[in-house]
This record gives structure tokens, C-alpha cells and sequence, in this order.
């Protein structure tokens, strides 16, 4: 989730009428309270998605309530692995370039209306094209011509996506792709109503009855900034699984509020992936049933590597290497969270014994890289460095953080960094368009392969790279990756992409994430899976 994601990057801290969200009980302890027969499960999200058209979400927010709405070819199973949704059967050719999905049978969109394949191919075609600025529409780069339609250098018409006939979708990928079937569950992919679509364009901006989905789940209610509601759909084809009647979605900033929420039975989950458990809460909230889960998730700096004194190789690395990580988890985050000395969790498969690429605070090494730069920009000294400002969107958590950095480059290396902090959207939008020098953010895995996290920096105008880096040497060994069969030469490949990228430091990983929650105990058959994916389809009170 770029991720762009952005998981534990929506927090504003703001006092919030309780009262207005008309969610829950405020009575009884969270986990505690009776819920025999409660059909309606009441969540926080944070804050308002960035946009809820599945060609347009970029953000872990938009993604959980796509989750619930929509349903693409797959979805991802208990176990983590993708499995038929939208799609009956999936065919693939020999030259693992060609994939048929065959449409089921009885899928309807809420309103109705049968989801045909042709409604996938104007969707993805949507997302491509270049005038909707789809932030994610690299991820369909997999597709024959995507890539260069998005870019003008082609035509949409060519992109490799056809509607043979409303049952049959044929596409055509560039390269032999081993994860395309996980792809095809991420929110990019999903379907979009062609006929309700080209009716309303701004179908996806409120709920009323242009906003029509063909997932568990449908949207009737949205109060922006304030709250979402999803109701079962009716029309869903796999109606009989799902139990619950609603979905109520609070949009609290405040990760304190959220859990005393919780804690009064207004909230029956807290925590990842959906909202924060406050940092000081974690150790007292681990000895009381706290849930920590591995996640496939990167906290991390960007360096904007067109801004000066970033531009410096060297000065990069000073302040990467001497960050101290593990003071940072096991100060601030505490929830067992892995130091980041690399950009691939060990999380992902190929990579479990991923250590790094540097020794942690490496005082020693930082300062002479410093120095090093300092020489080639013609300094003296540290104090002489442009002014450099750290950024990151508003939230208690990486505020902290900031804060422990901050003081760790000042007693360190000498180097003197403000702090800026601004609303999310207002702050993405500042890191997409370059208008930042050093810029926090987190990167959810869209599927369980580390070419998630290494293609976001292939291109210098890659949708989610910010950091205005780009090397050709990086771009090859991606590209032999992509088209590799054998699986261990394939993350040897990546392997040797990754230590370029930790070797140029267009970045600075700080830890890998892991997923703390608290879910009401009576809650089961919620699926959570290891790339920060959240499904209420199963979901009922026992």
C-alpha cells in the first residue's frame, strides 16, 4: 500500500466529538463486552481516503475501504495467496505472457447490473491513460503497451487488455510476470461500471446511487472528514459468506482517542492496518493481549536528490549512517518493530535473512562521509550546509521520530535540521511534486515480492519515487529480474539491484514495520494478511 502508501502516515491530532459518530457502546471495556448477535463491526480508518475510484487511490486509507467494496480477478486467501473472486478460471499460456480470465457467473454490481469483462478493460485503460494522472498506473506497466500509452508513447488502444465478449478476458503481458495473479487483486486492477462511469464521471465522490461497487460490501453513507458506512450488498455473488450487516468507519486522527474508544466498546478493532495503537500504550496494551503480526512494510526518508546539499552522495550517506535505529523501536515504536538497514523486509519472500547493507549508527563512518562531502561542495564545515528541513505529515509517532533524528544529526555530525509537518494530503501532494527536502514516509507491500519495493525507484518519474534518482545499472538488473523463470537467480537479481539503491542512499530505511492490534474478542473470521491487507468478508460476532 504506496504505497503510495502511506500507512501510519494519517494522523492529525484534532479533539473529536464522540458523540457525532454515533458508533457503539460507551459502555464496558473493549474485548470485554457482549456481542452475542451483534451484526455491525465499528472501526477507524483516520482520516478521509484520498480518493475512492480504484484508479486513483494511492494511499493505505482509499485501499481499506476498496477492500471491502470491490472485488477484482482475485482476491487474497486466509493464507496469503491469491485465489478466484470476479474470474471462475484463469488460463495462462505457455509462454506465461497470456492470461484468459473467464468472468463468473452471476456477478453484479450493486445496483444490479451484470460486471462484464469489458467493464475490467475500461478500467485499467482508464488508469493508463495520462490525462487522469493515475498515481498507480505503473503497476499496470505489466500490461503489453501500458507502459507506453501511460506515457504517450503509445496508444490505449494497443495496451494488451481486451474484452473478447462480457464472460472472457483476454491480456497480454509484456514479460512473463510469476506474481501477475496477486496483482490482479491489488485495488489498480479492480473493475470499474463502464456504463454508470461514462454517465457520471464523478461517480466515485459521494455515495448516492452512481457510487456502485461489486464487492461484500457497499458504500451508503459518507460524510466527508467525518465518517463511512458500508452495508452488506445484496447483490454480491458470494452473498451467503458474508455475516455482517455493516461496516461503521469513524475517521478519528488522534491514535490516543481511537483506543480510548476501543477501550469504552465504540470501537471493536485498533491498530494496524487501519488506524495506530499510540506508542506509549504498546508495552502496558502487550502484557493485556496485544496482537503483533509481520508485515511486509518499510518506514523510511526519502531524499529529494535534486535539492541541495541532498544532491551529495555523501552527505546522503552521513545522515543514513547515523541514524540510530534500534533506539528509535525500542524507544518510540516498541512494538517489536526490525531495524532497517535495507529496503526489503524480511517479511518478503526470497529475503528473510535480509540484515542489511550497513552496521546501524555508524557514528564513525558517518562523519567521514561528511566530511567527504563537506570537500566537494567546497565547505568547511557542518554549519555551512544549506538549510535542510525534515518533513513529515502530521502525527504523534513521526513527530517522535523526527524529533530523536533531529537530535541524533545535531549531537552526531553536527548537521542542524528544522522540522515541518503538514496534513496528509497537503503533504503527499509536496513529495510527489518535489517540493521537499527530506520526507518521511511508508511503503506497504501491494504484493508479497520484493520488486514492489525496488520498482518504485526504477524511474526518476516513477509515480512513487520522489526522490528524483534514477540509475541504469538499477533499471537492467530489474529488468533481468522481471523476465528471470528461475526463482533463486531471480532474487539474486534484486538482491544485487537492492544493495545499488543502499549503495546510492536515494533513501534512508529506518525499520520494518510489524502490525500491533487489539480486536474485540467475540470478532472472528477478519483476514489479515502479511502485505497489510484487511478483509471483513468473513467477518461475525461469535
Amino acid at each position: 500500500m504506496k504505497k503510495r502508501w502511506s500507512l501510519i502516515s494519517l494522523l492529525l491530532i484534532f479533539t473529536l466529538v464522540l458523540s457525532a459518530c454515533g458508533f457503539g457502546s460507551s459502555s464496558g471495556d473493549g474485548g470485554k463486552k457482549d456481542s452475542k448477535g451483534k451484526d455491525t463491526v465499528n472501526v477507524n480508518i483516520k482520516t478521509e481516503p484520498f480518493s475512492l475510484h480504484p484508479g486513483l487511490a494511492n494511499d493505505s486509507v482509499s485501499s481499506n475501504v476498496l477492500r471491502q467494496t470491490f472485488e477484482g480477478l482475485t482476491t487474497i486467501g486466509k493464507d496469503g495467496k491469491p485465489v478466484e473472486a470476479t474470474a471462475s478460471k484463469i488460463e495462462v499460456s505457455d509462454d506465461q505472457k497470456t492470461y484468459t480470465f473467464t468472468i463468473r457467473d452471476g456477478v453484479k454490481w450493486s445496483n444490479g447490473d451484470p460486471v462484464t469483462a469489458e467493464d475490467f478493460e475500461y478500467a485499467w485503460k482508464w488508469a493508463l491513460d495520462p490525462k487522469n494522472e493515475s498515481q498507480y498506473a505503473y503497476q499496470l506497466y505489466y500490461l503489453k503497451g501500458g507502459e507506453a500509452a501511460n506515457t504517450g508513447k503509445g496508444k490505449l488502444e494497443d495496451v494488451g487488455v481486451e474484452a473478447v465478449n462480457d464472460k472472457t478476458l483476454k491480456v497480454e503481458l509484456e514479460k512473463p510476470t510469476p506474481y501477475f495473479t496477486e496483482l490482479t487483486a491489488f485495488y489498480t486492477y479492480l473493475p470499474v461500471n463502464k456504463k454508470v462511469a461514462e454517465k457520471n464521471p464523478k461517480w466515485y465522490t459521494k455515495a448516492d446511487e452512481n457510487y456502485v461497487s461489486n464487492g461484500p460490501f457497499k458504500m451508503t453513507k459518507w460524510k466527508h472528514n467525518g465518517s463511512i458506512v458500508l452495508e452488506k450488498n445484496d447483490q454480491y455473488w458470494d452473498k451467503d459468506a458474508v455475516k455482517l450487516k455493516k461496516i461503521n468507519m469513524a475517521m478519528v486522527n488522534d491514535a490516543n482517542t481511537g483506543l480510548n474508544m476501543y477501550k469504552k466498546g465504540e470501537l471493536d478493532y485498533v491498530g494496524l492496518p487501519l488506524d495506530e495503537i499510540p506508542t506509549d500504550a504498546i508495552p502496558t496494551l502487550k502484557k493485556e493481549g496485544l496482537s503483533v503480526d509481520p508485515f511486509a512494510a518499510v518506514y523510511l526518508y526519502k531524499f529529494n536528490t535534486e535539492a541541495a546539499p541532498l544532491n551529495n552522495v555523501n552527505i546522503r550517506k552521513a545522515l543514513t549512517y547515523a541514524i540510530n535505529r534500534e533506539a528509535i523501536v525500542k524507544n518510540i515504536t516498541q512494538a517489536e518493530q526490525i531495524p532497517a538497514m535495507g529496503l526489503v523486509p524480511p517479511a518478503v519472500h526470497g529475503f528473510e535473512s535480509n540484515e542489511g547493507y550497513f552496521k546501524d549508527h555508524d557514528v564513525e563512518k558517518a562523519k567521514e562521509y561528511l566530511q567527504k562531502g563537506l570537500k566537494e561542495l567546497g565547505l568547511k564545515k557542518a554549519s555551512d550546509l544549506p538549510k535542510i528541513t525534515l518533513s513529515y505529515n502530521t502525527d504523534e509517532g513521526h513527530q517522535k521520530i523526527a524529533q530523536a533524528v533531529q537530535e541524533m544529526w545535531s549531537r552526531d555530525l553536527g548537521v542542524d535540521v528544522e522540522l515541518g509537518n503538514e496534513e496528509w494530503n497537503v503533504y503527499i501532494d509536496k513529495l510527489h511534486t518535489g517540493n521537499y527536502q527530506i520526507g518521511r514516509l511508508g511503503w506497504i507491500a501491494d504484493f508479497n515480492d520484493a520488486m514492489n519495493f525496488l520498482e518504485t525507484y526504477r524511474d526518476k518519474e516513477g509515480g512513487n519515487n520522489d526522490t528524483n534518482w534514477e540509475n541504469a545499472k538499477y533499471k537492467e538488473l530489474l529488468s533481468k529480474a522481471t523476465t528471470e523463470t528461475d526463482a533463486d537467480k531471480r532474487v539474486e537479481l534484486m538482491k544485487e539491484a537492492e544493495g545499488i539503491i543502499m549503495d546510492d542512499l536515494p533513501i534512508a530505511p529506518i525499520y520494518f514495520y510489524t502490525m500491533p492490534y487489539l480486536q474485540d474478542e467475540s470478532l472472528k473470521g477478519v483476514v489479515l494478511t502479511g502485505t497489510g491487507e484487511i478483509y471483513f468478508k468473513t467477518a461475525y460476532f461469535e
